[in-house]
């Protein structure tokens, strides 16, 4: 996916001091992966083997990572989806149901978090900033 889509569309666009941020998944972190990264990001790369080091299990920050995969997730899969139609149906009907009032609801909890991390100066959060 990285050198067949993401890699050939990023250069059909006019990205510059682009920022890549991945997770620390195994298959994300691999020698040849962090390589090719380097090679397309130079020091832009935050990951756990990139120049700018991302540690295993650090708080996820974004809305994306703390709040949207999982709220989808939950319900895409909530009545079993049996066939690739399906599935995309469901991931259709879950993203046009998001109102904006829950993406506010979102924003004002990620203002939160960002405002705990700087008053605590980069330590580990509670659980309880978690949940939502």
């Amino acid at each position: 996916m990285v050198t067949k889509f993401f890699i050939p569309e990023l250069n059909n666009h006019e990205v510059q001091e682009l920022w890549f941020h991945q997770d620390d998944t195994t298959c994300h972190t691999a020698r040849a992966i962090i390589d090719l990264l380097k090679d397309t990001f130079g020091d832009r790369l935050i990951s756990r083997f990139g120049p700018v080091n991302w540690h295993p299990r650090s708080c996820d920050l974004t809305p994306l990572d703390y709040f949207l995969w999982v709220y989808v997730k939950s319900l895409v899969y909530a009545d079993k989806p049996q066939t690739l139609d399906h599935l995309e149906d469901n991931i259709r009907r879950v993203i046009s149901d998001i109102r904006p009032q829950m993406l506010e609801k979102v924003i004002e909890y990620w203002t939160s978090r960002l405002d705990y991390i700087r008053a605590s100066r980069g330590s580990p959060m509670p659980e309880l900033i978690f949940k939502m």
